[in-house]
């Protein structure tokens, strides 16, 4: 993804950020990312781990979206290109 310009990297890790923060439990920062399999993970586990658990594992993956969130936030975009678009880390 070295093609990506400094503005686009810099709105994608803005966009990812705020929606960690905001709808991390979801896992929509994930698949504004690109890492459709981890959001899809994130989503089950909110929705069908939050009925059964009465809504402790929809708390678990909020709290792992803020945190992530935040880790994005504060990241350069330099930073931010290597880890996760160009690296691929889907996890913190």
């Amino acid at each position: 993804m070295t093609s990506l310009s400094e503005t686009e990297i810099s709105n994608k890790k803005l966009a990812a950020g705020l929606l960690g923060i905001f709808l991390g439990s979801f896992g929509v920062h994930k698949f504004v990312l690109g890492y459709n399999n981890a959001g899809i993970i994130m989503l089950v586990v909110s929705i069908a781990g939050g009925v059964v658990t009465c809504g402790a594992a929809s708390f678990v993956m909020g709290v792992i979206g803020l945190i992530e969130g935040v880790i994005y936030l504060t990241k350069t975009p330099e930073e931010f290109r290597e880890l996760y678009l160009d690296g691929q880390k889907a996890w913190f």
